[in-house]
This record gives C-alpha cells, structure tokens and sequence, in this order.
C-alpha cells in the first residue's frame, strides 16, 4: 500500500466522512488548543500573583473553568475539518446533522452523537458549576467568622453531590431510558445488596450524617479507641467521602477509615467546643520528701512553661501513699493542641531539672525480705528481693543460685 493510497483511505465517522488527513488536522487543532491552554493558565498563574487578589486558594477552581470553556471552542473549531476536501462535497456540513446521526438504535433506545455530547456536556457543565460554587462559598466564607474550612468543605460537598445526582438523572432521560423502570429494579436490587453489603450501606449513611450534623469536620483533631492497641489515634482529619474518611497521625501516617467509625464509636473531638482543656502529669517522690517543696516545684515547672494559662489555677494533689513513693498528680490547663504530648514533655523534662536541684528522689520500685535468725526475724532490705513467702531461709546456708531475681 503506498503512502497515497494511505491518506485516500475513509471512514466513516456519523453521517460524514473523514481520512488521515482530517485526524491529523483534528491533531493539531487540539493540540495548539492545549498549547493556548497552558499558556493562558501560565499568564493567569501570573496576573494573580503579581496583583495580590487575595485569592490564591481557588485560582485552581478559576484554571478548571477557562480549561473547559477552552476546550468546548476547540471541538466547535475541530469540527469544521469535515468540510476539508471533497470527501464530503454535495453533503449539508453542519453540527446539528452531525449530532442527530444514530450511533446506537436498539428497540426504544436511541443514542445519537448529539446525546453522547449533551452528557458529556452535562457533566462538564455540572463540574463547572461545582467550582463556581466552591469559589462563591470560598469568598463567602473567606472572612466570617462563624465559618471555617470544616463547614465550607461540607457545603462544598453537599452541593457536589445534589448536583451531580441530578446530571445523572438528566444524562438518563437524554438517552430515552424510563426513569420508573429503572428505579423500581433497583429498589429490588439494593434489598438483594443491602443484605450483602450491609458494611458499605452503613459505611455511607455514616458519610451523610458526618457531611449534614457537622460533629466531625475536615480539619478537626479527634482521638479514636484502636481496637488492635490500648492507646488511643490522635489525627487529623483530612477528608470525608461518602464511604471513608482519610485521618493522618503525629508521626504523619495517612489513615482510611470507614465512616462508621466516626459515627457509631466513641471519639473524642478536640476541636468541638472549647479548647481549653484540663491535663495532669502524674510524678512520684520518695517517702520522706518535703512534700510542700515538691508541690511548689511541680507548680513552678508547669508555670514555666509558655503553653500553660497563667489566668486558669495549676495545682497539685497527693492522690495515694503507694507501695513505693508518695504519688502525686501536677494539674494545669491548656489549650487542646495537636502538640499537646511535647508541651508535657517539656514539663517533664523541667520537673526532672528541678528535682535534681534541690535533690527530690523519685524512687524506684523496693522491696523489704525478712529471714529468720537466732536473735529472731530480722529486716534484710534489698532492690527487687523476690522469696517465697512460704520459704524460711537459714541463715547459715550459703544463698542459693535464685535467691534474687
């Protein structure tokens, strides 16, 4: 085959047809409008840095907008190829004849090109609206107080998914499909689901009760019981779907987790309602300690620290006599901070400073034995002395290979 024969070479392509020469003209047409795209998102990139809109977060929303209105010129533009040549020549040329041509046609299902396009234009125009009103809540919210970034992520979310529900029930009815059908099948096919999937069903409610009651919002700081450990997940929460959510932790460890999680367990939002919050370092000193020095040292570890509110009372209490020291618990009051476990150990790391200043001991566990003798039971005080308690020791047999542990 030589290489003219190649460019002779036809299609058909809906009511027209179109050769090698059209696709490569198709080619270029929307390869220099993706050219004039980023160009045109280079100069905007510019113009709004340099002009300090103030609008930096949503130039990303404002790009996707010029994007699609771009590319819906340069199919307009493209098309205008079929009248290249004489393939075509005696045909009436025009986008209306073009979109009406059938490219499926089973019993009262039509789809022509023209339906093809309106969904897709549908859902591009759906998109569009979408960011628009992401940048409309983004201005609106951007200065009001009663609002943040957890409550316009719910709106945001919200209007996406009304408005693309209702491009799907208009994409459908565009191809002929009979809406009362289709929904009655799939009432029977979601109890036939709903039993297999009950997971995934309450999964999803979990993510409208999340998106509507906004107990818990992107951005917020939660602590969740893990269920594989006794310590408890201090995250962030970074997004909310319809099924999971995506959490990241203090090491930096993104999460997905099912939104029953967040709905049906128990968790602790450190972001609802006040900051402020009480918190306690439990320390112990060996018995014989002056233990109003030690309160006021506890006292002056804490007040030492930025992060502690002087206005709000620090004290200390002697919780129990324990086995081995004086229990004590250091009280202050903070605001809930995703830091809030290095302010303690800052606390700490001053409490252990102090304490060897003024020579306060924090013992370690101790243990008294008592042996028999001939003058009688005596004491033998001894670290981690561990016996029988049944067991008499005689005194004059050598200690055994045992004796501590």
């Amino acid at each position: 085959m030589s290489l003219l024969s190649i460019f002779d070479w036809s299609f058909p392509l809906g009511a027209y047809r179109a050769n090698l020469e059209m696709v490569l003209l198709w080619l270029l047409i929307f390869g220099v409008g993706f050219i004039i795209d980023k160009i045109i998102k280079k100069y905007v990139k510019r113009f709004i840095k340099r002009s300090n809109l103030g609008i930096e977060n949503k130039k990303v929303t404002i790009l996707r907008i010029l994007s699609q209105i771009l590319f819906l010129i340069t199919f307009v533009i493209a098309f205008q190829v079929f009248r290249v040549g004489d393939l075509n020549e005696g045909k009436n040329i025009s986008l209306s004849a073009f979109m009406e041509y059938n490219l499926i046609e089973v019993k009262q299902i039509k789809i022509s090109i023209v339906d093809v396009f309106l969904i897709i234009i549908t859902l591009v125009l759906a998109r569009l609206a979408v960011n628009i009103i992401k940048l409309l809540l983004s201005r609106r919210f951007k200065n009001n107080p009663d609002f943040d970034e957890g409550t316009e992520y719910v709106y945001v979310q919200l209007t996406k998914y009304i408005i693309y529900i209702f491009a799907g029930i208009i994409s459908l009815q565009m191809i002929g499909l009979n809406l009362d059908i289709l929904i009655g099948g799939g009432a029977a096919l979601l109890v036939g689901l709903g039993l297999g999937l009950q997971d995934v069903f309450r999964d999803f409610f979990s993510g409208l009760i999340l998106l509507f009651e906004g107990t818990i919002k992107v951005g917020d700081i939660v602590e969740i019981q893990d269920n594989a450990s006794s310590k408890p997940i201090i995250a962030r929460v970074l997004n909310i779907n319809v099924r999971t959510s995506k959490i990241q932790t203090r090491e930096g460890t993104t999460l997905i987790i099912p939104n029953s999680k967040l709905t049906q367990e128990n968790v602790d939002n450190w972001s609802l309602g006040s900051e402020l919050t009480r918190f306690s370092i439990p320390v112990g000193v060996a018995y014989g300690s002056n233990t109003e020095q030690v309160r006021d040292l506890l006292k002056q570890a804490a007040l030492s620290h930025p992060k502690v509110k002087k206005t709000h009372p620090v004290f200390v209490r002697l919780l129990n006599f324990g086995d081995n020291a004086l229990e004590m618990d250091l009280v202050f009051w903070a605001d809930q901070s995703w830091e809030i476990e290095k302010f303690k150990s800052d606390i700490r790391f001053e409490i252990d400073r102090l304490f060897r200043e003024y020579n306060i001991t924090i013992p370690f566990p101790q243990r008294t034995v008592h042996y028999a003798s001939d003058r009688g039971v005596e004491p033998l005080s001894s670290n981690n002395v561990v016996h029988d308690p049944d067991e008499i020791i005689d005194p004059n047999e050598p200690f055994r290979k045992g004796d501590y542990r």
